[in-house]
């Protein structure tokens, strides 16, 4: 999949529990969370660690996640919506991380029943534009998680109408980096839309698209530093 410098398959299970939490925190720390909302990373073909069941940004260094089961049950304390973790990581071999949270201005365009297009280079990331949950309700059930996975297909991102998104990725890291680029995709979008139907915005084309959405050039590794600095297990 993309290439990157982050953590690989395999790796300490401390190594994989620090970057979860580091991912975790910077979440609120910009702005792209609060008190709901998690993030995982596969750890091999039958099992992925999520983050401790609790505000993200109040997860303290050195505290565990939860291993869970890519099939099965979920195991006591594990948040239910974390059915959805699973789903998605048994239906994408490519996916290694997985962010559930809440984007403020992804939420607004939600409402409208609106993703973000691919007005700019962030954007192009979710070419031509992220798909659509249409329906406001949480995931508790395996056949709702299930639909949801389909729905999101090859995308990198679906967007929950009037609840938040979920962002995949290659590693926890690139999760992250997707959260970030889609809630700036949405800021453009509304700001388009308050400007009024005057002048007709510029999508990219397929091909702009592909060309922009790269990640040679440590593109997500810089946006990562970013996110994490000041992080007490940076």
């Amino acid at each position: 999949m993309a290439d990157h410098e982050f953590g690989t398959l395999g790796e300490p299970l401390e190594e994989t529990q620090r970057r979860v939490r580091m991912a975790a925190r910077a979440l609120p720390r910009h702005g792209l969370g609060h008190a709901y909302g998690h993030i995982s990373a596969r750890l091999d073909d039958t099992m992925f660690l999520v983050c401790a069941p609790k505000p993200m940004g109040l997860i303290a260094p050195g505290e565990v996640g939860d291993l869970v089961p890519i099939e099965g049950a979920l195991p006591k304390g594990v948040l239910g919506e974390v059915r959805c973790h699973q789903h998605i990581y048994r239906r994408r071999a490519d996916v290694n991380g997985i962010c559930r949270t809440f984007l403020r201005d992804v939420m607004t365009l939600s409402t409208m029943r609106l993703t973000p297009r691919a007005l700019h280079g962030f954007a192009s990331y979710f070419a031509p534009c992220p798909p659509l949950w249409d329906d406001a309700a949480l995931l508790r059930s395996d056949e709702a998680s299930g639909r949801l996975a389909e729905a999101l297909g090859d995308a990198r991102a679906i967007v929950m109408r009037g609840n938040g998104a979920i962002m995949t990725g290659a590693s926890v890291e690139e999760s992250i980096v997707m959260a970030f680029y889609l809630e700036e995709a949405a800021k453009t979008e509304l700001a388009v839309l308050a400007a009024g139907n005057r002048i007709t915005p510029v999508e990219m084309t397929e091909a702009e698209a592909e060309a922009r959405a790269v990640s040679s050039g440590r593109i997500f590794e810089r946006m990562w530093d970013y996110l994490t600095f000041g992080d007490p297990e940076g």
